[in-house]
């Protein structure tokens, strides 16, 4: 894990030195915690994961530039699945899995609609650590620690680069924004899938928002001052085309379709302080699993 932390380093150094030789800066930055305890209280299955992004640019004027490369996002993910009991896992349940990928997105805005597109490269499997990592932090909180069984059943080390595509357009009505999207990502899991996310309140006009990978909530990462609300809702449908998390060696079979509802607030107050939650539901994922799950999602701001 060592390695890998010294190597995700190298490359953030690489790709932020390079951004500004070329007369970008950062102008924004945000992190997202997304952890089933604080949406259904359960620790199972899509059970934990942290989203981080960091955008270099020449400045911003309210939306993304048009031409591509121009807006650099260093994008940032890790996570962990589990199955229903990592002591005593059932004969039919998901395998543990951890992830931690690194990438490089771009962001551009052409006839209305705006668009997301970069590459990552996700890494699995025992090496990440992440494992040990879950035991650790659930000896501080309490939990159940993971078993042999667990550790030795989780998927295969390995390194996926993925592609992925975000392509939206926003239309407003009055206080309302309603934005349909369509995404295609291929690597790790392939999918295709198509949704649409309403804003009510005006607090993230103007704002780029970027899409956490599992729940689908979008977090703030360049933003205006000012404060306010905004109420989101949304929902997406998914065909899945291959998973590494689903294995063909895996004792389950992969759902081929999933569904994603989800809601949240953002806040946002005089002092600069700004909180989101959010909450999610996530549909089964594998036949044998017999219900989906709620998980929450946090972003805070301190000003300092």
């Amino acid at each position: 894990m060592v390695r890998l932390l010294v190597w995700a380093l190298g490359v953030c150094l690489v790709v932020a030195g390079t951004a500004q030789a070329e007369g970008r800066y950062r102008i924004g930055y945000g992190v997202i915690f997304t952890n089933d305890l604080i949406g259904d209280g359960d620790d199972r299955w899509r059970t934990g994961s942290v989203a981080s992004s960091r955008v270099y640019a020449p400045g911003w004027e309210g939306t993304a530039p048009r031409r591509f490369g121009e807006m650099l996002e260093l994008r940032f993910n890790g996570e962990i699945i589990a199955p229903e009991d990592v002591s005593h896992p059932a004969p039919m349940d998901r395998p543990f899995a951890g992830a931690l990928s690194l990438g490089l997105h771009t962001h551009m805005a052409h006839g209305g609609v705006d668009y997301a597109l970069g590459a990552d490269m996700v890494v699995t499997g025992s090496q990440t650590g992440l494992d040990d990592f879950q035991d650790w932090l659930h000896d501080i909180v309490g939990g159940d620690r993971i078993s042999g069984r667990t550790k030795r059943g989780q998927v295969d080390d390995g390194f996926h680069p993925t592609g992925v595509i975000e392509a939206g357009r926003s239309f407003d009505f009055g206080t309302a924004r309603l934005r349909p999207f369509a995404e295609a990502r291929a690597g790790v899991e392939t999918l295709l899938r198509a949704g649409a996310d309403i804003t009510i309140g005006g607090l993230t006009r103007g704002e780029l928002l970027v899409r956490e990978p599992v729940t689908g909530q979008r977090y703030r990462v360049v933003r205006e001052d000012g404060a306010g609300t905004a109420l989101v809702l949304g929902a997406d449908i998914a065909w899945v085309g291959g998973s590494e998390f689903l294995p063909g060696s895996a004792t389950v079979t992969r759902e081929d379709y999933r569904t994603r509802v989800r809601g949240g607030l953002h806040w946002e107050g005089r002092s600069g302080a700004s909180l989101f939650y959010g909450v999610t539901w996530l549909s089964e994922e594998f036949e044998q699993q017999d219900e989906g799950q709620v998980v929450g999602s946090l972003k805070f701001r301190l000003p300092f």
